[in-house]
């Protein structure tokens, strides 16, 4: 028999032994729909059968004892229709005999009391029906988690369960499927959520009661520290407990809203609570009630007063007071009160059924609080103390599943053989000295490094991570070199046309033939001309048909493009080096489908994103790391100013004077349109029209923005670097883009509203001439001119010091995009705590050395955390 449908029968067996007169549970009967109607479709009863136990439980108060007791009889026949083994008598239990009828007791039950345990006198002749006989006979029936919700009034008080399945905290081993089944039902089980709700919920990313479970606040507004009214001050933000005085409302604003007053006190002094438009309030209190009211203080007419508090009964549960308080994300049509209820519920009886996936010894040995304890204390905390405590616990847990799946994929794919490719120092030092320039030292080391992979037998792996300007494409062209010796072929692939076009050019010249050498390293008797080919979706298809033939015979060795490269035509004779620009530009599947093209290609990404240590130690644990922390020599520092905003004449000045020397410039706004304003922010759309009109009428000024299509992006950045455009009005759709080297000037208003790294990458569009170029930046208002990150931007030209800095001040938002799956789920997780990063790490690494498959029995429940924390994404590069 369902769980459920036995806890109905023992209900029943109970109401019958006293008598029929509603008193099995303090409030009546109909108080076990407060849990029992969500534990039942939990188990997937059938509705038909919850609807008639709810309808007949509403209306049995209003019968009489022996309509009462038709009414559960019948109920009970009606349920065997559905589930016939409810029918059945208990084996081996002997049938009870008749209690001795006693007075009831006049005396109210306890708060806590969760049943009647004195019967009431029976109806007259009945006896023990053969379908309530007991499995045992004395056991009163358990009150089953409120999963339901409370309903108000008395209600059973639910008790922690021990879960059937699962590891104990203590024993070794460990079994599997740990999740209790009812964290996978449906939020329509719980009380007062119907599918409206449920989908509403669903916006917030909730659509089970696991999911609640790991539904974290955003905040925390700490109301535990109680301080006397005499003791309060403006502008605090205190929780105040006192008897009501008086209670009031009254028209204001000439009738236009209702303020209802209640004045408090504690014996130190008096205190007046506000609440506009809300008259049911008045409702809810009377003189002498005792209160909890919390929010903040501010002075009306020398007087303090708190406007709009939440407030309880002091003998309720201070969810909402007198407590460090959560405070949710949320969405329209939810307030915080009643999802903080909600919440409450499914917490207070579900976190301690959870079943710790962390080995004993892991948790031990990184001094861990268990996951029930640590997911209950993150929700509703007892202390500062212990919410630190609690979020710690969840942080290690997101950061050392994250390693444990990156060093999975490093091992798949070490595990995995590739193509030697050997070079000759000779050879090398010939195609180095064919450059026009001398390499930086980080360009060295990096070039040194992609050797010994491509000559170590397993695939390369390997991420280039350079600032703009620091000289990536060469290496990149240089690797592509290296596997062309061998006659094998490379893919280059770009996320637009026109970066791939930039692309192009720069391998075509930097790998053209030169005297120092001449041309069949890179091609096969024609001087290379032709063996490096351009493909992307405006190719002519006649085209595009010779260069697929061209991959498929080998004739073409380096092929640059865009997704068009892995489409299904694209086939390749000798694929044996794909390398990814701008990696996170790509989706999972895309980036496969380019290393599919070959058999165990060797793999080189880049980013222009400077990415701190403590960052790359945990997004990038699957991948080898070549740092170009150096700059080209000659190249001219960009001149960076931060300007108020009644200055910005003089930026148009010097935009006016580098235009006039045959220079371009880019204007930046944070905005598309104006009906986005925040503010007082300006749109580039609007902005375009007026300076165009007011400011640079003389002038030809494009337009650029995220809202147009890609081919009319492409076809705008196309021009301006050709020179159609004398400016560039855009939003941050730039920053990673064209190289445009006539470009001088990069003015970016809203300066404010941007992170460093955003900041960087703008600044990056300029300065890649051999012309002085500036970077001018004008926040939106005076105060902001004084921001530590402008500050900063005005200070260093390194991306990697302004890296480290976004990263303190903004937190891994901006960064977080970068992997595709795993790392989009950190909830309490911050990139900035290394100490946590350094732990996790080293716990995750000693832990794979020893079990990398995690086979061992006491291993069963976190390879299924780790499962359900990757699903079925993949990392960056697997």
């Amino acid at each position: 028999m369902l769980p459920s449908l036995e806890k109905l029968r023992k209900f029943f067996r109970l109401e019958h032994e006293n008598g029929y007169n509603n008193t099995a549970i303090i409030g009546g009967l109909v108080k076990i729909l407060d849990f029992w109607e969500s534990e039942a479709r939990a188990e997937s009863v059938d509705e038909a059968v919850v609807q008639a136990v709810t309808q007949r439980l509403k209306g049995y108060e209003a019968l009489t004892p022996s309509g009462r007791a038709d009414s559960l009889k019948g109920l009970w026949k009606r349920l065997g229709e559905t589930y016939p083994d409810t029918q059945q008598k208990p084996q081996g239990q002997p049938r009870p005999q008749p209690r001795p009828q006693q007075p009831r007791p006049q005396q109210q039950p306890q708060a806590n009391q969760q049943v009647q345990q004195t019967p009431a006198p029976k109806v007259e002749g009945e006896e023990m029906p053969k379908w309530l006989e007991p499995e045992t006979k004395s056991a009163p029936p358990q009150a089953s988690p409120p999963v339901g919700g409370t309903g108000g009034g008395s209600k059973p008080a639910p008790r922690a369960p021990a879960p059937a399945q699962g590891r104990s905290d203590t024993a070794p081993g460990g079994k599997t499927s740990a999740t209790p089944a009812a964290l996978n039902a449906q939020l329509t089980v719980l009380q007062g959520v119907g599918q409206k709700h449920a989908s509403t919920l669903s916006q917030l990313g909730m659509f089970t009661l696991g999911d609640m479970l790991y539904y974290f606040p955003r905040r925390y507004e700490d109301y535990s520290q109680l301080k006397p009214i005499k003791n309060l001050w403006v502008n605090e933000i205190v929780t105040v407990i006192g008897a009501v005085q008086s209670v009031s409302t009254r028209p204001v604003k000439g009738g236009k809203l209702q303020l209802t007053e209640v004045v408090i006190t504690d014996g130190t002094g008096a205190l007046r609570l506000t609440w506009f438009n809300q008259p049911w309030i008045a409702n809810r209190m009377k003189e002498g009630d005792n209160i909890a009211a919390s929010g903040k203080l501010s002075q009306n007419l020398g007087r303090l007063v708190m406007t709009n508090p939440d407030f309880e009964p002091v003998e309720a549960e201070h969810l909402h007071t007198n407590r460090i308080v959560p405070i949710y994300p949320l969405t329209q049509r939810i307030t915080q009160k009643w999802l903080r209820g909600l919440m409450n519920q499914v917490v207070k009886y579900w976190a301690p059924a959870l079943v710790d996936h962390l080995p004993d010894s892991i948790r031990a040995s990184a001094n861990l609080p268990p996951l029930g304890r640590a997911v209950g204390q993150a929700h509703f905390p007892d202390s500062q103390d212990e919410l630190k405590k609690a979020r710690a616990r969840l942080a290690f847990d997101e950061i050392f599943f994250l390693q444990m799946g990156v060093l999975g994929q490093k091992r798949d794919w070490q595990a995995a053989t590739a193509r030697r490719f050997e070079t000759s120092d000779e050879w090398l030092g010939a195609r180095l000295a064919s450059l026009p320039f001398t390499l930086t030292g980080a360009q060295t080391r990096a070039l040194d490094e992609i050797r010994r992979d491509l000559n170590s037998g397993r695939p390369m792996n390997r991420l280039l991570q350079g600032d703009v300007g620091s000289g990536k494409t060469v290496i990149a062209a240089l690797a592509a070199a290296l596997v062309n010796q061998s006659n094998a072929q490379a893919a280059i692939m770009a996320p637009t046309s026109i970066l791939a076009e930039q692309h192009f050019r720069n391998f075509t010249n930097l790998l053209a033939p030169s005297p120092l050498h001449p041309s069949p390293e890179i091609g096969r008797g024609d001087g290379g001309e032709g063996r490096i080919r351009l493909l992307i979706g405006d190719t002519p298809e006649k085209e595009k048909e010779e260069i697929r033939a061209g991959l498929a015979d080998g004739t073409i060795q380096i092929v640059v493009g865009t997704h068009a490269l892995i489409e299904d035509p694209v086939q390749f004779k000798d694929l044996q080096l794909a390398v990814i620009d701008e990696q996170h530009r790509f989706g999972v599947d895309q980036r496969a489908a380019l290393r599919n093209k070959g058999t165990t290609p060797h793999l080189l990404v880049m980013t222009a994103t400077p990415i701190p240590r403590s960052l790359a130690l945990t997004l990038y644990g699957d991948l080898d790391l070549s740092v170009m922390d150096e700059m080209p020599v000659g190249r001219q520092p960009i001149e960076t100013y931060v300007l108020r905003p009644q200055e910005l004449e003089r930026a148009f000045s010097l935009i006016r004077s580098q235009i006039k020397d045959g220079r371009q410039a880019f204007i930046i706004y944070p905005l598309v349109e104006e009906s986005e304003k925040l503010d007082n922010l300006k749109a580039a759309t609007e902005e375009h029209e007026r300076l165009q009109k007011d400011v640079f009428p003389d002038l030809k000024l494009g337009l650029l923005h995220g809202r147009m299509k890609p081919d009319e992006k492409e076809r705008v950045m196309a021009d301006f670097r050709d020179k159609k455009y004398h400016i560039l009005v855009s939003t941050t759709v730039v920053e990673v883009g064209v190289d445009v080297p006539n470009a001088t000037v990069m003015l970016v208003e809203g300066a404010n509203h941007f992170g460093l790294a955003q900041l960087h990458q703008l600044r990056g569009r300029v300065g890649r001439g051999a012309a002085q170029s500036y970077c001018l930046l004008v926040p939106d208002h005076e105060d902001a001119v004084e921001n530590e990150r402008l500050q900063a931007m005005a200070e260093t030209n390194d991306g990697f010091i302004l890296a480290d800095r976004d990263l303190q001040q903004r937190g891994p938002g901006e960064f977080l995009g970068t992997r595709q799956a795993g790392f989009g789920v950190l909830k309490m997780a911050s990139i900035t705590d290394l100490p946590l990063i350094e732990k996790a790490r080293n716990q995750a690494q000693s832990l794979f050395e020893k079990d990398p498959n995690l086979e061992m029995p006491e291993h069963k429940l976190l390879a299924e955390a780790l499962g359900r924390f990757w699903g079925t994404g993949k990392g960056d590069v697997s």
